[in-house]
């Protein structure tokens, strides 16, 4: 259970932690480890696509049912299913504490944006596109519910639409979210 090392960010112990489960796992013959993470947390998004390469592959809506613990204050559970191929180029460069950080053409269309702390949906219908998710979710749903509950049903539209369709995240960019390629016509899928 690596959720655990949030207790103290910043400090490189959750990256260690993956590190030495990512060992394991090749020594055991295994390829690829897989876990599930809220789309909406953005220091999540970052360590698990900048940091370590994993990609997300699906996206779950309410996963655990809603949630009434203190951290979550009953928001819904929409997780993401990421993959980490252990041995994608992109993966052994991050094992180098090389982050992974894609190259956002000039040409990318802002899907979801943040204009005061609320969600605003954009235009998806272009190949590359852009997915905010809010600076701090967790406080936001202690101060503005209201606003935490919009974004988790934009992020759940938008970025859950997208991967629905077969759109495939590529990375995380700090201010500017998940990084979404979309086929355009008879293209073949991104990579």
């Amino acid at each position: 259970h690596s959720h655990v090392t949030g207790t103290a960010i910043g400090r490189g112990i959750g990256f260690a932690l993956k590190l030495h489960q990512r060992a394991w796992a090749l020594t055991r013959g295994l390829d690829r480890i897989t876990w599930t993470y809220d789309p909406l947390i953005r220091r999540n998004a970052h360590f698990n696509l900048a940091k370590l390469g994993a990609r997300p592959e699906e996206y779950l809506p309410s996963f655990y049912g809603a949630m009434d613990d203190a951290i979550n204050a009953g928001d819904e559970s929409d997780r993401v299913l990421a993959v980490w191929r252990l041995t994608e180029p992109h993966v052994l460069a991050a094992t180098r504490r090389e982050p992974h950080i894609p190259a956002v053409p000039p040409d990318a269309v802002a899907a979801l944006t943040d204009r005061d702390h609320r969600p605003i949906p954009g235009r998806t219908d272009a190949r590359t596109l852009l997915v905010a998710v809010p600076e701090d979710i967790e406080a936001l749903r202690r101060t503005d519910p209201g606003a935490a509950k919009a974004w988790r049903h934009a992020v759940r539209d938008i970025l859950g639409g997208l991967m629905g369709e077969g759109a495939r995240v590529t990375g995380f960019v700090g201010e500017g979210g998940y990084v979404v390629e979309r086929r355009m016509g008879d293209e073949p899928p991104p990579t």
